[in-house]
Order: C-alpha cells, then sequence, then structure tokens
C-alpha cells in the first residue's frame, strides 16, 4: 500500500477523505479506516472491514463524484477515541465517525455514519 499522509488530528480526516475521494482514490479513502471498521453505508445496510470499504468505495468513485469539504464540529475526545462530525452541506442530518488513536500518534476511523437523517413525523 502507498504511504498516505496520516490524520494526525481527528479532524484531519475528513479533509484526507475529501481529498482522496476527489483524487478517484478509493485505496486512499481505505486507508483512513481501521482494518476491522464498520461503515453505515449504503444506507440500510453495514460494510464491515478496510477490504470491503475499498471495495465499496471503488464502486462509488467510478461514478467520478465530487465531494466539498465540510467544516467540523467540535470534536469530542477521550483518550484515544474521538466523536468527530460535520454538518453536511445539503443541510440535511448530520455525519459522525468515532476514530481512534493510533499507536504512532495518528487517528483512523474505527465507526462511520455518513449519513443521519431526521426522522420523517
Amino acid at each position: 500500500m502507498p504511504e498516505y499522509e496520516k490524520a494526525m488530528r481527528p479532524e484531519d480526516i475528513t479533509r484526507l477523505f475529501v481529498e482522496r475521494s476527489n483524487a478517484g482514490d478509493a485505496a486512499g479513502v481505505a486507508a483512513l479506516y481501521e482494518e476491522d471498521a464498520v461503515l453505515a453505508y449504503p444506507p440500510g445496510e453495514l460494510t464491515v472491514g478496510r477490504e470491503a470499504i475499498r471495495a465499496l468505495w471503488e464502486k462509488v468513485l467510478a461514478n467520478a463524484p465530487r465531494f466539498e469539504p465540510e467544516s467540523p464540529l467540535p470534536t469530542l475526545v477521550n483518550g484515544d477515541i474521538a466523536l468527530a462530525s460535520t454538518p453536511p452541506k445539503v443541510g440535511a442530518g448530520a455525519r459522525a465517525q468515532v476514530v481512534r488513536r493510533q499507536p504512532d500518534g495518528s487517528w483512523l476511523r474505527m465507526l462511520d455514519q455518513p449519513e443521519f437523517v431526521p426522522p420523517t413525523r
């Protein structure tokens, strides 16, 4: 696997995700996740493990979507675990990730909920 820039703060992961996605780099996106990470995507499904996440992003990025940076909300950190989130630019719902500090001081996603949609009443 190529050497990728590491997220040295939890907030770096969102920026790196946008950069790598817009470059069409599914392996680079997957490198932002722990080996056994869980991604709640596609909606209503779970994608488990870095390799499955890479395969999913290969399919998604084949359509060359463009992602815009989103400003992170304040990160909640407790030791080596953090909750990071961003409000989507489209103004619907929220995005949240649980990230874990790695032995080298970098951060990787362990749980990723890219789309929270407000319940309909």
